[in-house]
């Protein structure tokens, strides 16, 4: 890896944002002057950009030079094109490393515009509940239209709510639905939140490790918060910080305003992983089937009422295609 803008932060900082880019070059550079308020009224935060082998470096690398933001912005270039968690990953190994390592890693994506106050919300979260582990902000759309989400941990339940989709289901499985619309006066524990715009308090990495690379991309800080949780690492929510989201322009799958495209098949590892994982085969059997019959049921009522389906191409077919229902358990495991 090379490093083309900064040697690095050259003074103690207590926050380190690690952003990942990927063929996202201008939102990268979007994100980073949505910073320079937070900077200057807290210097202690420092930005690393890992540009994951995209060929964007040179274009990243000019913007932090021309725009004078190399005393706290810096720039890694990836050898490979390892995912989101390995993209992380390089951006905090060698931070963690180092003779006085932050306090906090917050994970940031290029799609992202910070609120003034955003970073800062979350570390006074912190400082002021020192048994949390991580704290996610919440989002607003590009048009200013709050989207006040976190999550609960997945289950069969939520597994087939998530599938079926149907008002009557949704409402006797509310208690166990994954996505959560959140209050936003004040904050509070939740099971898990996105890694769009999280912190994480650096003795979860010391305790827990860094971010399983074994995820290509989705599912990653699913698996990162329940691993935090069986630690003893509680995640909350935190309103007061809030941060303009762009949905799917970093990814590429599912951007507003573009016909979507056919689910990647890491997305399908990713979440067969996770359940194997963490869950163990048969019970992400039962959550394969609780979806897919769900999902089974959607498709063919909509299909049979004329109703548009909204998912993406082939979604059905290939989730069955690719479910655990019908694999063995130990590939998933394996890492990259």
């Amino acid at each position: 890896m090379n490093g083309l803008a900064g040697s690095g932060p050259r003074s103690l900082a207590r926050v380190l944002i690690v952003i990942v880019n990927y063929k996202s070059a201008l939102l990268t550079v979007a994100c980073l002057r949505s910073l320079q308020n937070e900077v200057a009224a807290a210097p202690w935060i420092r930005v690393v950009v890992v540009e994951n082998a995209s060929g964007e470096g040179e274009v990243i690398a000019g913007a932090i030079h021309e725009n004078g933001w190399s005393a706290w912005a810096s720039l890694l270039v990836a050898e490979r094109n390892g995912g989101f968690s390995y993209g992380n990953n390089l951006g905090i190994e060698s931070t963690l490393k180092g003779h006085q390592p932050p306090e906090f890693i917050m994970l940031l994506n290029p799609d992202t515009e910070v609120r003034i106050g955003a970073v800062r919300a979350l570390v006074d979260f912190m400082d002021m509940n020192p048994e949390v582990g991580i704290a996610g902000s919440s989002f607003e759309s590009e048009d200013g239209a709050e989207w006040p989400i976190a999550f609960r941990f997945p289950n069969i339940l939520s597994q087939f709510e998530q599938g079926i989709r149907f008002r009557l289901v949704s409402r006797l499985l509310r208690n166990w639905i994954g996505a959560m619309t959140m209050d936003q006066e004040s904050a509070a524990p939740v099971d898990w939140v996105a890694g769009a715009s999280m912190m994480i308090r650096r003795k979860v990495f010391d305790q827990i490790g860094l971010l399983d690379e074994g995820y290509f991309l989705y599912f990653e800080e699913l698996d990162f918060c329940l691993r935090a949780r069986r630690a003893g690492w509680p995640c909350w929510y935190v309103p007061q910080s809030r941060v303009m989201h762009i949905s799917g322009q970093s990814t590429g799958v599912s951007a507003p305003g573009q016909k979507l495209k056919r689910m990647p098949a890491y997305w399908f590892e990713s979440r067969s992983r996770f359940f194997v994982k963490n869950y163990g085969l048969a019970y992400a059997r039962l959550a394969d089937l609780a979806f897919g019959i769900g999902l089974t049921l959607w498709t063919f009522h909509r299909a049979l009422t004329g109703r548009p389906i909204t998912d993406p191409p082939k979604f059905c077919a290939d989730f069955w295609r690719t479910s655990v229902v019908f694999r063995r358990g130990g590939a998933l495991l394996r890492n990259r």
